[in-house]
């Protein structure tokens, strides 16, 4: 049945409130305006952002809302003026927009684009309208794309086409998860051959900045978390030893530089807490080492630490989304991974129904799961 030019009813996972479990709905889903693109979401991973969502610890949020923004579809229909896509086009959905006319996307060295939510609020499309209701409320969208929704409008500013041949279950991790943890590697840290690592976090995002320093080369790959069920996947993607800070006295930057013979040459961050976030930067080398930051802290924190860390010559980095721009990158990441040069595959540890995704987002808190596919 044709339904471009109509409104679709679907199932979509709404948060009505912060705090409360997600509600599976029935929502209306408008038809794409001008630049707009609707999709059909086939798959969708559970990520630590969308627990911010649910827990209202994530900036400029308006409820209700549909989360969701580790996605992957087929386009059903397009609006005016899109070029990039078509129907029946395999698609990811991108969390962080290339817009490619702002000053972040014309910058070679950049890939955080002026329109992603923490520059302008991406709770309503672009003129500031929603193309969700549900029981006669107008429905927020969360970053443009909403992928809880069985179908879902984004501008096309934030969606990328991919391989026709590529599995919609599998790739659906390139969206955020793996990207944003092996592009910290690659990319933002550009770890070179024989270097040493320590990764702090070992959910999926770490565990991506695990396949990342092994890919660059690193000889001493060092995870550190506080649950010790975690340390095989590691040690099986690339670590090679895992240390939980709680088997210890002293603090773990401490141990650290001990293990390291003064440090290591890269840390990352990806637990998202301010504390964890020093002490990843006092473990590096100092005068050569680097941290990068990529877990996304509470709201409204702030990060009190020894300038000394940072004047005796040791580098602090952010990373968004594995410095990755976007569109033209997320393709060839799936690309990447059809010709077998890496395997996020391993990272997917539970597989759900869509009626049972409030399962896995306990999973996901409990630290029973690295990556919850729906």
């Amino acid at each position: 049945m044709d339904t471009s030019g109509k409104v679709i009813k679907c199932r979509a996972a709404v948060a009505w409130e912060v705090g409360k479990p997600l509600s599976i709905e029935e929502v209306e889903v408008a038809p794409p305006r001008a630049h707009e693109v609707r999709v059909k979401i086939v798959a969708t991973g559970i990520c630590g952002t969308d627990d911010h969502v649910l827990k209202g610890s994530f900036p400029n949020i308006d409820y209700p809302v549909i989360p969701g923004h580790e996605g992957a579809g087929i386009v059903e229909s397009i609006g005016e003026g899109v070029t990039g896509v078509k129907p029946g086009d395999k698609v990811i959905p991108l969390c962080l927009p290339q817009c490619g006319e702002c000053s972040s996307c014309l910058n070679p060295d950049a890939n955080c684009c002026l329109k992603t939510h923490l520059c302008e609020p991406q709770n309503l499309m672009p003129d500031k309208t929603s193309r969700f209701t549900c029981k006669g409320k107008q429905i927020h969208h969360f970053l443009w794309i909403s992928t809880f929704s069985e179908y879902t409008v984004m501008p096309d500013s934030t969606i990328a086409r991919i391989d026709a041949a590529a599995p919609l279950d599998k790739v659906c991790l390139l969206a955020c998860g793996f990207s944003t943890g092996y592009g910290a590697a690659i990319n933002t840290a550009k770890v070179k051959p024989g270097s040493t690592c320590a990764i702090f976090g070992l959910g999926g995002v770490g565990l991506s900045v695990v396949i990342g320093c092994k890919t660059a080369g690193a000889s001493q790959i060092i995870g550190i978390d506080i649950n010790k069920d975690k340390f095989t996947k590691a040690k099986e993607v690339g670590a090679t030893e895992c240390i939980n800070p709680r088997d210890f006295r002293q603090p773990i930057q401490e141990v650290l530089t001990e293990m390291t013979g003064g440090g290591v040459d890269y840390s990352f961050e990806v637990v998202g807490d301010v504390d964890t976030m020093t002490a990843a930067l006092a473990s590096c080398h100092m005068g050569s080492g680097t941290c990068v930051v990529i877990g996304v802290p509470a709201l409204g924190s702030h990060i009190p630490f020894d300038p000394m860390l940072l004047l005796t010559g040791r580098t602090w980095k952010g990373s968004i989304l594995g410095g990755w721009k976007t569109k033209d990158s997320i393709p060839k990441l799936v690309s990447g991974y059809m010709e077998k040069k890496f395997n996020p595959d391993v990272l997917i540890t539970h597989t759900l129904p869509f009626e049972k995704i409030n399962e896995g987002f306990e999973l996901l808190c409990a630290g029973k799961s690295i990556c919850v596919r729906g």
